[in-house]
């Protein structure tokens, strides 16, 4: 397989599908965040047509979030706008850098399949989705029907990223059966195995082997841990990649899809199907993801500036 940090490859249309919100820490100080937003920046900034297909209220926070997006290099045309709900807040408490939420109900919650979607799902090389924003029915059933329009060859990222009882079994069968590549942290793995129905895994790699051998679709399982690094196997190899270093973290919102904004870079990449991925080509996309992902441990926010160390082509064949 290529090495995933030579030279310059051409920009994909990498799309984050669900959720844009507002993490708000206290009245005077909030963050945009939402995986979708923070995975399409980081897209983004990694040179990428960083896409953003969510749902804002038509009100000061959502103005201010198309702004924001838009002049950090994120395609905001297909964020509808709702006259009903107001743009999605959550309020953030930290405790020792780990957050925890407070999910209110938001535009987003009604996401709708429009012409301009499915077109969008067409031009999509890569799409990344969870189980949060299809809490309720209106956006599990656009996301699914805009997943259908997708290409054969879409690199479908479904991060799970559970969220309190926002879930279920019926929503993650139905989101791994679309997807390629599964992303998930080890907190997630039981709980995961769990609502599918699946036999608990004593290990890391069971769990792994449990999501490969139920979901055919799948070639590629990513189980990311924190410090301890990050588990990825296709269905040639599978490889533990080690963390990057941060000096300080700061705070963990964003990592997890700075991460997964990077593997996808790294994977796009890639000449062959993602399912024959060998040890050299997943540990180097695993070195790369967490690299970013320390990156933005060192700062407040999913969208911190980009690194210094970031070069054009980083990262990609």
């Amino acid at each position: 397989m290529a090495s995933t940090t030579s030279a310059l490859a051409p920009a994909k249309t990498v799309v984050g599908l669900g959720e844009v919100l507002w993490d708000v820490f206290s009245p005077s100080e909030r963050l945009l965040g939402g995986a979708p937003s923070n995975f399409a920046y980081a897209a983004a900034v990694l040179g990428h047509r960083g896409v953003v297909a969510s749902r804002i209220g038509d009100d000061a926070l959502g103005i201010e979030a198309r702004a924001l997006l838009s002049a950090r290099g994120v395609d905001t045309r297909f964020v509808q706008t709702s006259a009903r709900l107001p743009t999605g807040r959550v309020l953030v408490t930290l405790a020792d850098g780990q957050p925890s939420y407070e999910i209110e109900r938001g535009a987003w919650d009604e996401l709708e399949l429009t012409a301009e979607w499915e077109r969008l799902a067409r031009e999509a090389d890569a799409v990344c989705y969870g189980s949060l924003a299809q809490r309720e029915v209106p956006s599990r059933t656009a996301i699914a029907a805009f997943l259908a329009a997708t290409r054969a060859d879409c690199l479908r990222v479904f991060d799970v990223n559970l969220r309190q009882a926002f879930f279920s079994g019926a929503v993650l069968t139905h989101g791994l059966g679309l997807a390629r590549v599964c992303k998930l942290n080890d907190d997630e793995a039981q709980p995961l195995l769990g609502a599918l129905e699946l036999a608990p895994a004593a290990t890391l790699d069971e769990c792994a082997d449990r999501l490969l051998g139920a979901f055919r679709s799948l070639s590629l399982v990513c189980i990311t841990r924190g410090e301890r690094g990050a588990l990825l196997a296709s269905r040639a190899a599978r490889v533990n990649a080690p963390a990057a270093n941060v000096e300080r973290v700061v705070d963990t919102i964003g990592a997890g899809d700075a991460f997964t904004a990077a593997l996808v870079h790294a994977l796009l990449a890639e000449p062959g199907d993602t399912s024959e991925l060998d040890e050299a080509a997943l540990a180097s996309a695993g070195s790369f993801a967490a690299r970013y992902a320390a990156h933005v441990c060192a700062h407040a926010g999913g969208m911190p500036e980009p690194p210094a160390w970031l070069t054009p082509g980083a990262g990609r064949a």
